[in-house]
């Protein structure tokens, strides 16, 4: 019989694909088979020839689950999926049909089954299949992922609760995401206290990395849009700090710190030769990840052969200014990727240090 964890989360970014990720790397050193599904995917990528969510794809590479692929996202919302289904154009009851038919072929090949849910427990309403009634019509009880505080996971996982039992769900275990070190334990504390009434386990997660935060070179290249130049194996280096290149050169190197991504615009002609020249110096190159060059106006020629000669990896964003280039990666959170070797090792490490994963094993 499989046993079935169904990985939910009070809203977006608190970690559901990590948690998945960690989970699937600890269950395999106990179960012969483990499996992953995504049953709703709202973001669609083309793999292996088929469309499938972003989050199956991650899973498929990592663990090289490219014989479960058919199965493992049956439904994936398009960019006009939405609409329709509201003009009836798609029926809802043959997606949940869909959905069903691929968790029964899991089921059969899998000894465990991590499930993973889009978003908070109401995302897929709009087709009748959020995570809560997912969870309950494939069976599966709930380990809800939040991600660290007091007050404000009290009132999420609140939120969410009402639609978990509205739908009759099976909510068995709260994960407490992202900690911070020096408060995980007074968090741990008042949050089991606010739980105590309830049937569920309030257990900790991983402390907040930032290593598994950050983006690196490739992400921002991607987020951007543009081409990243310089040094050919720069992609993966991830990015601790971003700073703006607006004051004066020696005023721009001594605020470095470990890991920068600076922000110098194409007409700063000096900065970015200075920069190219100690990014092969070896007491900086820990420092300087690499450069965002937005501006309309053409880096001059000297300045761009020294560039290129130096190495240093940059990304020429020509239609964004500065301010635009800081707020869009301010605003931006960094997935995992599959290539992202460092992030990925350092997440399944701390799955064996951080992760109870005896507890989540017998709680399912």
């Amino acid at each position: 019989m499989c046993k079935k964890i169904f990985i939910a989360a009070t809203g977006q970014q608190c970690g559901k694909t990590t948690t998945s990720i960690a989970l699937l790397h600890m269950a395999r050193k106990k179960y012969r088979r483990v499996g992953f599904m995504k049953p709703l995917g709202p973001k669609p990528t083309m793999f292996r020839g088929r469309w499938v969510d972003q989050d199956a794809a991650l899973l498929a590479r990592i663990y090289d689950l490219k014989d479960d692929l058919d199965y493992m996202s049956p439904v994936v919302l398009k960019p006009n999926s939405t609409r329709q289904i509201l003009d009836r154009r798609i029926s809802a009851d043959d997606l949940e049909g869909q959905v069903l038919q691929a968790a029964r072929e899991l089921e059969r090949r899998c000894d465990l089954l991590i499930i993973e849910g889009a978003g908070h427990s109401g995302v897929g309403s709009v087709i009748g299949l959020n995570n809560a009634r997912m969870a309950r019509l494939l069976d599966a009880p709930i380990l809800m992922v939040t991600d660290a505080g007091i007050g404000r996971v009290i009132d999420n996982v609140h939120l969410n609760m009402a639609l978990l039992r509205q739908e009759q769900a099976d909510l068995r275990m709260l994960l407490i995401n992202k900690l911070l070190p020096d408060k995980r334990q007074q968090t741990m504390g008042y949050l089991q206290q606010a739980f105590t009434d309830q049937p569920f386990r309030v257990v900790a997660g991983f402390d907040f990395s930032p290593v598994l935060a950050n983006p690196t070179l490739k992400h921002i290249a991607q987020l951007l849009d543009v081409t990243l130049k310089g040094e050919q194996n720069a992609g993966p280096r991830i990015i601790n700090h971003v700073q703006l290149g607006a004051a004066s050169t020696q005023r721009v190197h001594d605020l470095l710190e470990d890991s920068s991504l600076l922000i110098v615009t194409s007409t700063r002609n000096e900065l970015l030769v200075t920069l190219a020249a100690l990014y092969n110096i070896s007491d900086y190159r820990d420092k300087i990840a690499g450069l965002v060059i937005p501006g309309l106006i053409p880096i001059s020629k000297v300045t761009q052969q020294i560039l290129d000669r130096s190495q240093i990896p940059y990304m020429r964003a020509k239609s964004f200014s500065s301010a635009e280039v800081f707020s869009a990666i301010a605003n931006d959170v960094a997935k995992i990727d599959a290539e992202d070797r460092q992030k990925i090792t350092l997440l399944q490490s701390l799955a064996e240090t951080e992760l109870d994963f005896q507890a989540i094993d017998e709680t399912f």
